[in-house]
C-alpha cells in the first residue's frame, strides 16, 4: 500500500461489536493509517430484517472508543439511487434477472452434496420473467436479483494475506444473488459500487468471505469499475474452533466498557494475537503504528 492507500471499516448493525470485528477493524486500520493513507466507515446496513435498532450507533460508539478515526463516514441505506443504478446496467446488458427460488429449492436442485454455505444455482429463472413485478406475483413475494455467470467465469487473484485464489465461479456457484431487494440495495452489488465510489484500494475482512470474492470481481468487471486488492485475514474463534458468538461467552465490546476496562487493554490484547505486542500489554492503536507488520499475523484462526 502507498500514500494513495484508502482502505475502509464496515460494520453491520446485526448485532453487537465483538473481539473479532475488532480485530479485523484493527488490522485494516493499520495498514491504511501505517501506509499515510485514508480511512472510510461505512455502515453496511441493507440487511434490514437482521438489522437491530440503535446497533450502528453504538458500533460508531464502540470504534470511537477504541480508538479509531476515520476520514469519511456513509450509510448503505442512504445510496440505494447508486445500486439501482448499477442493477440497470447490469439489466441492459442481459447479466440480471429476477429470481423466486428459495434456498431450499436451490438445494434440492444440487446434483451432489453440498458442503458448506455456498450452494450452485443451475439458472432455473433465466428467461423465466419480463419483469422484478412478474416474477413477484408469480412468488406471491419479493424475488432476488441473481447475476447471470458466464460459463467461463473463472476468476483467479492474489490476495495479500491469503495468497493465489481461484474459483470457477459458474461450476461453484451458478448464478448468484446480487440483492434481495428490487432496486438492487443487496450486500453483493452494494459493496462492489461503494468500494468503487469511494475509491477503497484495499479490502481487508475476515477469511470467511474469500469464497464470496470471485463473484465480487465478475460483478466488478461487468460493471467496468476497478478491482480492488484484498487482504482475508483468520476468524477469531472460539474453543469448538467456530466464529466467535454467544455460544464462547460475552466478547462484546460494550460489555468491556461497562465492566471499567480500558480501550488500551483491547487492543493491546488482541495486538498481542497478531505479534505486535507482549501478553498483557496495554496500547492505543497509534502504539501500534511502528509496530504493525502483517508477516507476524498467524495465518490459522485465532482463539480468545
Amino acid at each position: 500500500m502507498n500514500a494513495k492507500a484508502v482502505g475502509r471499516l464496515a460494520p453491520s448493525p446485526t448485532g453487537a461489536m465483538h473481539l473479532g470485528n475488532v480485530r479485523t477493524f484493527m488490522i485494516a486500520w493499520l495498514r491504511s493509517r501505517a501506509a499515510g493513507g485514508r480511512v472510510i466507515l461505512r455502515i453496511e446496513d441493507l440487511d434490514h430484517p437482521r438489522d437491530k435498532p440503535g446497533a450502528a450507533a453504538q458500533a460508531v460508539e464502540d470504534l470511537r472508543w477504541l480508538g479509531f478515526d476515520w476520514d469519511e463516514e456513509y450509510v448503505q441505506s442512504e445510496r440505494i439511487g447508486l445500486y439501482r443504478d448499477a442493477l440497470d446496467r447490469l439489466l441492459a446488458a442481459g447479466l440480471a434477472y429476477p429470481c423466486v427460488c428459495s434456498r431450499r429449492d436451490v438445494a434440492a436442485a444440487q446434483s451432489a452434496p453440498h458442503a458448506g454455505e455456498q450452494l450452485r444455482y443451475p439458472g432455473t429463472c433465466r428467461g423465466r420473467f419480463s419483469s422484478w413485478a412478474e416474477a413477484a406475483a408469480a412468488k406471491g413475494g419479493a424475488p432476488c436479483w441473481r447475476f447471470r455467470t458466464p460459463p467461463d467465469a473463472v476468476v483467479t487473484f492474489d490476495d495479500v494475506f491469503a495468497g493465489r485464489f481461484s474459483q470457477d465461479v459458474a461450476s461453484a456457484l451458478g448464478d448468484f444473488p446480487l440483492a434481495r431487494d428490487e432496486n438492487g440495495a443487496g450486500y453483493t452489488l452494494a459493496v462492489v459500487v461503494d468500494d468503487a465510489a469511494m475509491g477503497v484500494t484495499e479490502v481487508v475482512r475476515g477469511d470467511d468471505l474469500l469464497p464470496a470474492t470471485p463473484a465480487q470481481i465478475l460483478v466488478q468487471r461487468a460493471l467496468g469499475l476497478p478491482e480492488p486488492a484484498y487482504c482475508h485475514v483468520p476468524l477469531v474463534v472460539g474453543p469448538d474452533g467456530l466464529r466467535l458468538a454467544k455460544r464462547h461467552g460475552d466478547t462484546r465490546i460494550a460489555t468491556f466498557r461497562r465492566e471499567g476496562m480500558r480501550p488500551e487493554a483491547v487492543i493491546g490484547r488482541l495486538a498481542a494475537t497478531c505479534g505486535w505486542a507482549e501478553t498483557g500489554e496495554r496500547l492505543s492503536l497509534v502504539d501500534l503504528l511502528p509496530r504493525f507488520d502483517l508477516a507476524t499475523v498467524p495465518h490459522a484462526p485465532i482463539m480468545i
